[in-house]
């Protein structure tokens, strides 16, 4: 699982992606209704997985824990 999504979120960031995530998706249930509101699932589960696709395109990440390359 960790060749298709390595771990690159410190744990920080991964609570304020699901607390983000599940914010922006409260908006479809009890704001004002709208359909973007579901953008909010991307946060919540990139969150979830400790794993952001950007950050793995661009080779970036914000975990402390070292990770060892497999060859």
């Amino acid at each position: 699982m960790d060749k298709i999504f390595p771990r690159n979120e410190h744990t920080v960031e991964r609570a304020l992606r699901v607390i983000l995530g599940l914010a922006v998706l409260s908006l479809a249930f009890i704001g004002p209704k709208t359909p973007w509101a579901y953008l909010g699932v991307v946060p919540l589960l990139t969150g979830a997985l400790g794993s952001c696709p950007l950050y793995t395109l661009f080779g970036l990440s914000t975990c402390s824990v070292s990770q060892k390359k497999l060859a």
